[in-house]
C-alpha cells in the first residue's frame, strides 16, 4: 500500500498539475478530494497543453482510475465538456469515477456567486463566479443536491423544485433578479445525469478496497494552503480544505492510511483575487515575474498578483499538512533575474513574528524580512541532474529547506514531464 497526497503550499497556481501528472506515472488511482471547477491545472506533455478543471491530472494515463471524490462540488456541464474535450484529443475517459456523495453545482449557485460577491462592493472576495462557495453553503445548510439525487429522476425533480422556491425568492427580493425556470433547468440536468450515470459509484468503497489491495493512490488537492477555509487568509479563501487533512473528509480515507505528503512550492509567489499578500511586488519586478511566468489564470485568464517567495508561508503549510517533501516548480522562471529575494520572516511593529498572523489586519501590515541571493543568469531548463544546477540555484534551494524545515523531493525546471529532477526516490 502507498498513498501520497500532493497539496499546494501557497495561494494556488503552484504547478500542482505538472507534479501530479509526473507522479501519476507510478499510481494506479488519482483522486481529486476538494474544490470545484474554479481550480485549473495545466499539464504539458510533448509540447501539448491540457487544461483541467475537474478531472484529476492522472487522466492522461490510460488505465489509471481518476476519481472525483465526495469533497468536490461538481458542475456536470463542465465535467462533461472536459470529458468530451479529452475524448476529442484521443484521451480515454473510461477510468473516471464520480462519487455519488459529491454535491452538484446548479445554475443558481453560479448566478448568486457573481451577484452576491459584487454586492459586497469594495469588500468583495474576488470569486471566480463558478458557484463553488454557494454550493458548499447549501451543503452545510443541508439543502444541497448530491450526485445520488441527480441520478434519481423523481428525487432530483422534487429537490430542485423545493430549492428553486428558496433561490428564486432570494433572487427576486434581495437582488431584483428575474426567477430561474424550473422546467428548463430540470430538462438540462436530466440530460447530464444520463451521460454521467456510467461513471457514478461509491468511491469511498472503491478507494478503500484499492488501498487494502495494495494499490498506489495519489491524492490531488486544488487551490492551496493559504486559501484553506480555516487556515488561509480568511475570508479571502476558498470554501473547502486543500490541506492534506482534507483527504479524510473529501475522499473518505482515514488519515492513518496516508504515507507521504508532497507540498508543491512555486519558486516565487502568486495569488489571484483579493486579500493580503506580504511579498507582492507592485513594480517592475512583479511585472517581469508575471510576463516571464505567463501568470494568468487557467480558468479565468485573470492576471495574477506576483511577488517573491514567502518561505514563512511554506513553513506554515508544512506544519499544517505534515509535508515530507517539497516539489519546487517554475524555478526556470527566475533564470533572467540578477538577484532573487526570499522572505524568511515578518516584522510587526518592530517585533519579529514566528507564526502566520490570524488577523488580516496584522498580516497586511507586516514587513517582510528578506534575504537576497545572486541570480544564476543561465538557462536551467535542460538540466536533469541536481548536481548540475548552478551553485547559486543550489544555494537558493538549500536556504529554502533551512527556513521551511522541509526536504527537497522534486525540482521542476520547465512545464514538460521530462523537465523534472527527482531527488527523493521514496515518494511512492
Amino acid at each position: 500500500m502507498s498513498a501520497v497526497v500532493v497539496t499546494g503550499t501557497q495561494w494556488g497556481d503552484e504547478g500542482k498539475g505538472k507534479i501530479v501528472d509526473y507522479l501519476a506515472q507510478q499510481a494506479d488511482t488519482v483522486v481529486r478530494y476538494q474544490g470545484g471547477s474554479n481550480a485549473g491545472h495545466t499539464v504539458s506533455v510533448k509540447g501539448e497543453e491540457y487544461k483541467l478543471r475537474l478531472l484529476p491530472s492522472g487522466i492522461l494515463y490510460k488505465g489509471t482510475h481518476c476519481i472525483v471524490g465526495n469533497g468536490v462540488v461538481v458542475d456536470p456541464k463542465i465535467m462533461l465538456e472536459e470529458m468530451d474535450a479529452m475524448t476529442a484529443r484521443g484521451i480515454d475517459v473510461a477510468g473516471i469515477r464520480l462519487s455519488n456523495r459529491a454535491h452538484v453545482v446548479l445554475p443558481y449557485h453560479c448566478l448568486m456567486d457573481g451577484i452576491g460577491d459584487e454586492s459586497r462592493g469594495k469588500n468583495k472576495i474576488g470569486t471566480t463566479k463558478r458557484g463553488i462557495g454557494p454550493c458548499y453553503m447549501d451543503r452545510d445548510n443541508r439543502i444541497g443536491i448530491r450526485v445520488c439525487d441527480l441520478m434519481d429522476k423523481d428525487e432530483f425533480a422534487k429537490r430542485l423544485k423545493e430549492n428553486l422556491v428558496i433561490k428564486n425568492n432570494e433572487l427576486e427580493k434581495l437582488y431584483n433578479h428575474e426567477p430561474l425556470d424550473y422546467k428548463e433547468m430540470l430538462a438540462e440536468y436530466e440530460g447530464y445525469a444520463e451521460r454521467l450515470r456510467p461513471y457514478v459509484c461509491d468511491t469511498i468503497a472503491l478507494l478503500n478496497d484499492e488501498i487494502n489491495a495494495g494499490k498506489k493512490i495519489l491524492f490531488e488537492g486544488a487551490q492551496a494552503t493559504m486559501l484553506d477555509i480555516d487556515y488561509g487568509t480568511y475570508p479571502y479563501v476558498t470554501a473547502s480544505h486543500p490541506i492534506s487533512g482534507g483527504v479524510g473528509v473529501g475522499a473518505g480515507v482515514a488519515p492513518k492510511k496516508i504515507d507521504k505528503v508532497v507540498g508543491v512550492v512555486k519558486a516565487y509567489c502568486t495569488r489571484v483575487g483579493e486579500g493580503p499578500f506580504p511579498t507582492e511586488q507592485l513594480n517592475a519586478v512583479g511585472d517581469k515575474l508575471r510576463e516571464a511566468g505567463h501568470e494568468y489564470g487557467t480558468v479565468t485568464g485573470r492576471p495574477r498578483r506576483t511577488g517573491w517567495l514567502d518561505a514563512c508561508v511554506v513553513r506554515y503549510a508544512g506544519l499544517l499538512s505534515g509535508i515530507d517533501y517539497m516539489a519546487i516548480t517554475r524555478l526556470d522562471i527566475l533564470d533572467g533575474f540578477d538577484e532573487i529575494r526570499m522572505c524568511t520572516g515578518y516584522k510587526y511593529k518592530g517585533e519579529l513574528l514566528h507564526e502566520i498572523p490570524a488577523s488580516l489586519k496584522v498580516l497586511a501590515e507586516v514587513e517582510p524580512v528578506y534575504e537576497t541571493f545572486p541570480g544564476w543568469k543561465q538557462d536551467i531548463s535542460g538540466i536533469r541532474d541536481y548536481a548540475e544546477l548552478p551553485e547559486n540555484t543550489k544555494k537558493y534551494l538549500k536556504r529554502m529547506t533551512e527556513v521551511t524545515g522541509i526536504a527537497l523531493g522534486i525540482v521542476s525546471v520547465g512545464p514538460n514531464r521530462d523537465q523534472t529532477i527527482i531527488i527523493a526516490r521514496d515518494i511512492f
